[in-house]
């Protein structure tokens, strides 16, 4: 199923290649924002099915932006962080994938995500960690 998706990232460069994976996987990307404000602009003038948001951005917070968002229009979503902890600390029900990661980690907690149930915390290692 394709989606709509709207990446919420403070980094250029990850934002790029994250926008280019989801591309790969079939979705199409409605914008790529850097801060919270832009985040939110841009979820109502293109309405995504879905977010990826960092939880920290330099220029405000992805956790704020998410709150807002979904205060006039529930939309499922997945954490991007280097610091999974500090997200989980904030919204314990988050589902949170740790950067750096694989596509097929993102892959299945965005399924997790449309289909309702979180992915398992051993999905979402970053790339390299072993179980």
């Amino acid at each position: 199923m394709m989606l709509r998706i709207l990446i919420v990232e403070d980094d250029f460069m990850i934002g790029v290649h994250l926008a280019e994976m989801l591309e790969d996987m079939g979705h199409e990307v409605c914008a790529v924002e850097t801060t919270e404000a832009e985040a939110i602009a841009a979820a109502e003038r293109c309405h995504p099915d879905l977010l990826i948001v960092d939880a920290f951005l330099r220029n405000g917070s992805g956790i704020s932006a998410v709150e807002t968002i979904c205060r006039s229009r529930k939309v499922p979503h997945v954490f991007v962080s280097g610091d999974p902890a500090s997200v989980k600390a904030t919204l314990p029900a988050a589902v949170v994938v740790e950067k750096p990661f694989r596509p097929e980690v993102l892959t299945r907690a965005i399924q997790r995500m449309i289909d309702g149930s979180p992915p398992p915390k051993e999905e979402l290692r970053p790339a390299g960690t072993r179980t």
